[in-house]
């Protein structure tokens, strides 16, 4: 692929022009003022209390409604910068940085060493400009692509068409800007500080952060391109029953937005999977109260810390893929893999190599970015991001809409409005959706003959694994649970990421219905989508129990019986372990 050496202009900050306000009935944005509590303490995927600092009282959040959805009370402003200049970091901060990109490689396969005929590679460039957020004079608005209309569709197809009709080495080109996801998601860079690893941002803690730079500059590509400050990318509103069917407007043929390497099952009318395997189908008439169940646990339940919704920490020096966080390795793969093509492969949308190549990726991470937004304004006063230097301070390289190439950091992501955007307000039917128990009081647990964990692993998962695991501690009390979150973790997940696996957790289960998860005794998932530059990872993911031993009133029980059931690929993963642990 041919490298665009590109001069570059110091930064400088424009005004953006005064716009006409939309046709569409679109939110307007004024300025609030909002006090909050910042928590510096965290905890390690052991379970352990790391104190960083010592509390700071910001202020107290009243939660609005409309500042739920907008994110409003996140650390931004003047605690980002509180957190970098005054948090005391560790003696060895070590965060991920941005890559040296003439070491960006076609990629090897780490499982067979042999070559991937690949080429993710950017442009290269002579500057590298640490990009500062522009003021914001007018918000871009981010609607559901169910209730967008015919003109900013218009909008929308014109600005990817004249994407797709830049020059080839243009770095705002389609297909290079398909693969920034391919080169930082497929192993072909280098960590910076420690080449002996590869860097990955997925199944980690910068997946939200990264893919929330990714959108930006995406969609000020595309607003350039139309001479539109305020364009913004549609969100596939996949959580809601209205907008779980894959966009019409995609399906087009004569459409840019069409993409051919889809699964033909699932366009319109198809609702929907967020429990997809392809292994497993799920029966249709269970499909949307699963998916409300499956958000509600990925939102809620397994939300609570922030570890568990963010993923697991990722510095240098650290294995790629240290455990995903709920809605990363839940819903978000679901999507991936069910709007891919019926092959092992999964192309475009269900592979990490190529998923940026179908236009959709992009009003799927939309979806997956505001529902950050959304979980921020779920937390009120409980703690929104790490306070740690590693997780703040690290930064990537993008191109902008100017075809400069800036370098960015966590930091600055920290509240969409900060950054310019705001999405369309919509109902969020799942939050209404706390599953209830099938059975209350069960006593499977005693009677199900299943051998303690400590005895059975590790296992390969080529079948149904039911184990018993000891609670520590029982009947707490409304205080220590406050203090404390109950958590199942699932450690040593060995597997191959070339190929898409996926297991489900339930806890005292009776039903054995595997495509059944409407219900208080469904606990998580693990999952992934294929990645062409592969390697075997070990991984790890914490389940929320705290919420659901109150559904299935067992808070009193020793034991509990925990099932996991393959539903792909079950033949290539290993687990390790099972335990719980109190994480304050």
């Amino acid at each position: 692929m041919a490298s665009l050496v590109l001069p570059l202009s110091t930064t400088t900050t424009t005004r953006l022009p005064s716009q006409p306000k939309p046709s569409h009935n679109f939110c307007t944005h004024a300025t609030r003022h909002h006090r909050f509590k910042v928590s510096c303490n965290t905890t390690n995927s052991s379970g352990q209390n790391q104190k960083d600092n010592q509390n700071s009282e910001i202020s107290q959040p009243k939660l609005e409604r409309r500042n739920l959805l907008l994110g409003i009370g996140g650390l931004y402003g003047a605690t980002t910068n509180f957190l970098v200049s005054d948090a005391t970091p560790t003696a060895l901060a070590t965060p991920i940085t941005s890559p040296d990109l003439s070491k960006c490689t076609t990629g090897t396969n780490l499982n067979t060493q042999q070559p991937i005929d690949e080429n993710c590679c950017p442009p290269q460039s002579t500057q590298i400009i640490d990009y500062k957020l522009p003021r914001v004079d007018k918000m871009r608005f981010r609607p559901a692509a169910h209730l967008a209309g015919k003109e900013y569709f218009a909008k929308f197809e014109k600005a990817i068409a004249l994407m797709k009709a830049l020059p080839p080495d243009d770095p705002r080109n389609f297909m290079q800007q398909a693969n920034v996801h391919c080169a930082y998601c497929n192993l072909t860079y280098p960590q910076t500080g420690d080449t002996k690893l590869k860097l990955q941002i997925h199944n980690c803690w910068h997946f939200y952060p990264w893919h929330r730079w990714y959108l930006y500059f995406y969609e000020r590509i595309l607003g350039k391109l139309i001479d539109d400050p305020t364009f913004g990318l549609p969100f596939w509103n996949w959580d809601n029953p209205d907008g779980m069917v894959m966009p019409q407007e995609f399906v087009r043929k004569e459409s840019p937005l069409f993409n051919g390497r889809r699964n033909q099952q699932h366009l319109p009318p198809a609702a929907t999977d967020l429990a997809y395997s392809a292994q497993s189908p799920t029966n249709p008439k269970k499909i949307i109260p699963n998916n409300l169940t499956i958000m509600y646990s990925e939102m809620v339940r397994n939300g609570s810390k922030l570890e568990d919704f963010y993923g697991a920490k990722y510095v240098t020096g650290t294995e790629p893929s240290p455990g995903p966080g709920s809605v990363e390795r839940g819903s978000h793969i679901a999507l991936h893999g069910w709007v891919g093509e019926a092959t092992p492969s999964g192309m475009d949308m269900g592979n990490l190599y190529s998923t940026g190549r179908d236009p959709l990726f992009f009003s799927h991470h939309a979806n997956v970015d505001r529902l950050w937004t959304i979980w921020r304004g779920l937390r009120e006063s409980k703690p929104k991001d790490f306070p740690d230097f590693d997780w703040l301070n690290a930064d990537f390289l993008f191109y902008d809409e100017n075809a400069r190439l800036v370098r960015v950091k966590v930091v600055d992501t920290l509240d969409n409005e900060k950054m310019g955007y705001i999405y369309q307000d919509v109902d969020l039917p799942w939050l209404k959706n706390r599953p209830t128990a099938r059975v209350k009081k069960s006593k499977v647990a005693a009677s199900s003959g299943a051998q303690p964990a400590e005895t059975v692993f590790p296992v390969k998962l080529d079948k149904v694994v039911k184990v018993l695991v000891n609670r520590p501690k029982k009947s707490r009390s409304k205080k220590d649970k406050e203090k404390e979150e109950e958590l199942l973790v699932i450690e040593g997940i060995e597997v191959d990421t070339a190929t898409f696996v996926k297991f489900d957790v339930f806890v005292n289960d009776e039903d054995d219905k595997p495509d059944e998860f409407d219900k208080a005794e469904y606990a998580g998932c693990y999952s992934q989508v294929p990645h062409k530059n592969s390697m075997t990872v070990n991984t790890t993911i914490r389940l929320g129990l705290t919420e659901l031993m109150e559904d299935l009133d067992a808070e009193d029980d020793e034991k509990i019986l925990v099932s996991l059931v393959p539903k792909a690929g079950g033949e290539i993963i290993t687990i390790g372990g099972v335990k719980i642990i109190y994480a304050s």
